[in-house]
């Protein structure tokens, strides 16, 4: 017995050292890890300190990757780990399209800025509306007085349209100004699903609700077809009506259509920069040296740096983020909304329900808050989560006992797409100001469900049971009997009816009027204008000053609200910025992030469909509302 106390005694006593010496360890790789990071913040921050006070030059507007409306929150790692790398080699793959706009309206006035040159090569594009908002901040910035020089070896049409708001707009000799038109693309799975012998059981209100067709067809159905070409060649037209008043050329002549592009191109002996130059597409043939000399004569030369005089834009921004959390006083509160709309929490590139009627709530309770602007830039999702948010909403506008006399008036400002349950949650707003080439409408909402009975079937395996009821009797693995079917069918039937019901009475027309330009049809900004489902065509400037109006507001200040983070997403957070940050440039560019704008909107659908969660398993959601390209 007293063999195995002794036993017991020593085990313990190893353990107990083991824990001693695991706490010290710890306890000294903690120790350790804040003096390095106390010690790297004294040489960012002498560093920054030195960059704040010694920039001057030009606004090198070098943007890479994707502009949003929304992205990843800042935090100080990212940013010290670009300042320890080299923060002129920084490359982040998203950037605020607020951000970018603010900035180059703040360097507008700032004595040390004495030009912009646009670096785009790394430039992946945005939604229209979106680049458009950029391209009016460019001209503002040209209006002061302040040159806007082009640079680039190449340009692709997105890189382009922002480029042709430039004084100058400078090309290599072997370079290409690639105009050849928009298109669209989905992907059409019903031969996979089939030969996976997988069934696809879809219920669906509207004529033109195609969220559904991939499951259901190998192509695009005629009726989408129609319903998109409207839009697609109404945003070509915007596109080269943009550049030719840009350019001051006739909008036949940034693209004459393909015949007369070869044949012009053939004149130029098949070289795409002199053809660019005959038809004043740019200003200038040169190459990077050329170029670079022009620019070190305009803003001088940095020695330490080696180029000519500039501070990037991406280290403008950290200077002074629009968004700073910290910054979050203001009198008009801007909530913004971008994603797939799904129910709970928000994930990374949706929009959690519960996140935005946290953010909502805690505007109307804020009394220094007189008014909101609800950025909306979605397809749609989840019916439930989009009501959650609508309700929210509706209870807002019309609370008079917390807001006194006057309601706190809400202003939706539509981005790239505010469909289906975008423009369901878009409904209580005492105004709706969408772009011209805001994608909208596709009132419509379907249910899709796949089972696998064939595919278990087709491997030997069999399902049966006992059920209660023939509704008990429906799942992935047997498959959906009629009688389940009929009860989804009429549940997606009732979410329409309720759809084109509450966009009557918000916009004071008929039901029928609203069934006749709803069925899931999608409506550029200009046409959802012309049929009442917008009240002005205007950018977000335009939905700023409509809040300030309605609200009574002389002086504004924007609140940017932002979603609460726990502290595991923190850390989490922390630790994946910091990551990124730390990478390489030619590791970070094959990020999935730095896709094009195309692959963009398949990711987010992708992240949609993986996240469907809707109790009722019914959505309104717009396939077609992915950027063209």
């Amino acid at each position: 017995m007293r063999t195995l106390w002794n036993f017991i005694a020593a085990l313990f006593k190893w353990c107990w050292k083991l824990l001693n010496f695991v706490r010290q360890l710890i306890s000294n790789l903690i120790f350790i890890l804040l003096i390095v990071i106390v010690a790297i913040s004294l040489i960012v921050y002498k560093q920054q300190s030195k960059r704040d006070n010694s920039y001057h030059g030009a606004l090198y507007v070098n943007l890479s990757g994707i502009v949003l409306d929304r992205v990843s929150a800042r935090n100080p790692f990212e940013q010290l780990g670009k300042d320890i790398f080299g923060s002129y080699n920084s490359n982040p793959q998203e950037t605020s399209l607020f951000d970018v706009v603010d900035s180059i309206r703040r360097a507008k006035d700032d004595p040390k800025i004495s030009g912009m040159v646009l670096k785009l090569n790394e430039f992946a594009g945005a939604d229209w509306p979106s680049m458009k908002y950029i391209g009016k901040a460019i001209n503002e910035f040209k209006a002061s007085g302040k040159p806007v020089f082009a640079i680039n070896d190449s340009y692709s049409q997105s890189q382009y349209y922002l480029a042709s708001f430039a004084n100058e707009i400078y090309l290599s000799p072997q370079g290409i100004v690639d105009i050849h038109g928009f298109s669209t693309d989905h992907l059409y799975y019903k031969s996979l699903l089939d030969s996976l012998k997988i069934s696809t059981h879809v219920f669906r209100v509207g004529t033109y609700k195609s969220a559904v067709e991939p499951a259901l067809r190998n192509n695009m159905s005629e009726e989408a077809r129609e319903a998109d070409s409207l839009w697609v060649y109404e945003s070509w037209n915007n596109y080269l009506n943009t550049i030719a008043v840009n350019r001051h050329i006739p909008a036949d002549q940034v693209f004459p259509g393909t015949a007369n592009f070869i044949e012009k191109l053939r004149k130029a002996g098949g070289d795409f920069a002199l053809y660019a130059y005959q038809n004043k597409l740019v200003s200038h043939i040169e190459p990077r040296g050329a170029v670079e000399k022009k620019m070190k004569d305009i803003f001088g030369w940095d020695k330490e740096q080696k180029h000519f005089n500039y501070i990037s834009i991406n280290d403008y921004i950290a200077k002074n983020p629009i968004q700073d959390p910290s910054n979050n006083k203001g009198n008009i509160a801007v909530i913004i909304v971008e994603g797939p709309i799904l129910d709970g929490k928000q994930l990374s590139g949706t929009v959690g329900s519960d996140t935005i009627t946290e953010q909502l709530r805690e505007a109307h309770l804020n009394p220094d808050i007189k008014a909101i602007i609800l950025r909306v830039n979605s397809p749609g999702g989840s019916i439930s989560a989009s009501e959650i948010i609508r309700a929210e909403l509706v209870a807002i506008r019309d609370d008079k006992e917390n807001n006194g006399k006057n309601t706190k008036p809400i202003v939706v400002s539509m981005g790239g797409a505010a469909a289906s349950g975008g423009y369901w949650i878009s409904t209580p707003a005492n105004a709706i100001i969408a772009d011209p080439n805001t994608l909208t409408g596709s009132i419509g909402v379907f249910s899709i469900i796949h089972s696998f009975e064939k595919t278990l079937n087709y491997i030997g395996v069999n399902s049966d049971g006992i059920s209660t009821s023939s509704l008990a009797d429906s799942s992935s693995i047997k498959g959906l009997n009629a009688d389940y079917s009929d009860v989804i069918q009429l549940s997606t039937e009732n979410g329409y009816n309720k759809f084109i019901k509450l966009v009557a009475k918000a916009r004071n027309k008929s039901v029928d009027e609203i069934n006749s330009i709803a069925q899931g049809r999608v409506w550029s900004g200009l046409d959802a204008k012309k049929h009442g489902l917008v009240d002005q065509l205007g950018d977000f400037d335009d939905a700023v000053k409509k809040a300030a109006e309605l609200a009574g507001i002389k002086n504004v200040s924007l609140d940017w609200m932002q979603p609460e983070l726990s502290f595991s997403e923190k850390m989490m957070f922390e630790l994946t910025a910091s990551t990124q940050a730390l990478l390489p440039n030619m590791l970070q560019s094959a990020l999935p992030v730095s896709l094009p704008k195309m692959t963009q909107g398949l990711k987010k659908q992708a992240i949609f469909y993986k996240n469907m969660n809707d109790p009722q398993n019914i959505y309104t959601f717009c396939l077609n509302c992915a950027d063209i390209h």
